[in-house]
């Protein structure tokens, strides 16, 4: 346990920051699951709005640091191209 003041402050702004993350990071992987659900049911409209909040919460993520940058773009892509698959298979 810290002893000197700032270490301590660090450990609570840390702390707040991890929670923030895991908040992010679950938002992200509920709404990730919603867009699964979407595309293996067919139900493309509602596939489309997914996409749609997953590239924005992906993006707004990534610019706060939760995830990488390029993670956040590769996820959009590898979704937008399984969207359009599915698309063209209906």
């Amino acid at each position: 346990m810290a002893n000197i003041k700032s270490a301590k402050k660090r450990i609570r702004v840390i702390d707040r920051k991890t929670a923030r993350n895991r908040r992010i990071k679950g938002h992200l992987k509920t709404i990730l699951k919603a867009f699964d659900t979407a595309i293996e049911t067919g139900d493309m409209d509602t596939a489309a709005e997914k996409l749609h909040l997953a590239e924005k919460k992906l993006m707004q993520a990534a610019a706060k640091n939760t995830i990488h940058k390029n993670a956040a773009s590769r996820k959009v892509s590898r979704l937008t191209r399984r969207f359009n698959k599915a698309k063209a298979a209906q």
